[in-house]
């Protein structure tokens, strides 16, 4: 059976977290074994909501990529790109923007989001650039520049798959083809991983525990890190089912035995919060250690890294180029 080609991409937003490890590259890494995978940094992306904040954008894509590799996505089995070093994605999403109707873009609930983040930074509706309210075509023209059978997401993004494949079933429709791939979506059981004060994992909060973070910062955050808060005495029997963050991490990082063992200590009051911390601080970095250190050797070798993303996107650039003469002779009647 020939593979399955699979698309994602990620905006270049500088070091992850492990929330990114744990929900988005774990998975990667697994698919990567028995599909065609395409990786994307979507940088064109990042434009949408910070056209004038570019001077990190180099840097940040330099980061999401050494934290890729770390967590072991292999330019061997994947073609790892950058999605401005594909021109023939901007060329697509100029044909699909021809045919897509004004009220699918606006519908889209990312775009939404968006535009409630700009909103909230003091953007007015006048302000709204084409290129932020026309994101959802792009990101259609991402997916099936590359004739993508799967896309990876959770629950909550699968409306960016069905806008996809209208587009796809229009734009087929019209021409009398069948050349544009209706994807489907994949689901990804993400694991909710919190950040160190019980919200939602996100460096902005300054609440996260990044991939890259040394032992020492690790322990630091992880110290910090809510708790059972009804426990308020050290000699309190604790309740780990109520425990917000540092009992959940304790089921992802911990064996069976050492969760359970912890479970009991915790119930009878056996263990302070302090010490059941310091405990997990080190099952993180133990768990962690190989991953950093093979990112340590990509920081220090960033030629490297360079040639990968540019042999990546050179790969990328034939399927791409493949899918857009095609669209281009259907459009096109000079071609």
């Amino acid at each position: 059976m020939s593979k399955k080609s699979i698309l994602s991409l990620m905006r270049p937003t500088g070091k992850l977290h492990l929330g990114h490890y744990l929900g988005v590259l774990t998975n990667w890494v697994k698919l990567q074994e028995e599909n065609d995978c395409y990786y994307g940094i979507a940088d064109w992306h990042a434009l949408t909501t910070k056209f004038d904040e570019t001077d990190s954008l180099r840097q940040n894509t330099i980061e999401v990529l050494l934290d890729w590799l770390a967590a072991g996505i292999d330019p061997n089995k994947a073609k790892i790109y950058l999605q401005s070093l594909i021109p023939e994605t901007a060329m697509l999403h100029i044909y699909l923007s021809m045919v897509t109707p004004n009220n699918w873009a606006e519908r889209d609930p990312t775009l939404k989001d968006m535009v409630k983040i700009m909103k909230a930074k003091g953007s007015n509706e006048e302000s709204l650039s084409y290129g932020l309210i026309g994101y959802p075509i792009l990101m259609s023209a991402d997916i099936l520049n590359f004739d993508a059978d799967f896309v990876p997401v959770g629950i909550d993004q699968v409306a960016h798959i069905e806008i996809t494949r209208d587009i796809a079933r229009r734009f087929n429709n019209i021409y009398k083809t069948d050349i544009l791939k209706e994807p489907q979506p994949k689901l990804t059981e993400i694991p909710l991983l919190k950040g160190m004060d019980g919200n939602k994992m996100g460096k902005s909060f300054h609440n996260d525990i990044k991939i890259s973070d040394d032992e020492e910062t690790t322990e630091k955050r992880i110290m910090t890190a809510i708790t059972d808060r009804s426990r308020l005495r050290k000699t309190d029997l604790g309740h780990p089912d109520e425990c917000e963050v540092v009992y959940p991490y304790w089921k992802i990082f911990g064996s069976g035995e050492e969760t359970e063992e912890i479970r009991c200590a915790c119930e009878k009051g056996q263990i302070v919060c302090a010490e059941c911390k310091k405990r997990l601080a080190k099952k993180v970095n133990e768990k962690m250690a190989p991953v950093r250190e093979k990112r340590k050797f990509y920081e220090n070798n960033l030629r490297e890294v360079h040639d990968i993303i540019t042999e990546g996107s050179k790969k990328a650039q034939i399927k791409a180029r493949e899918v857009l003469d095609k669209v281009e002779k259907a459009v096109m009647v000079y071609r």
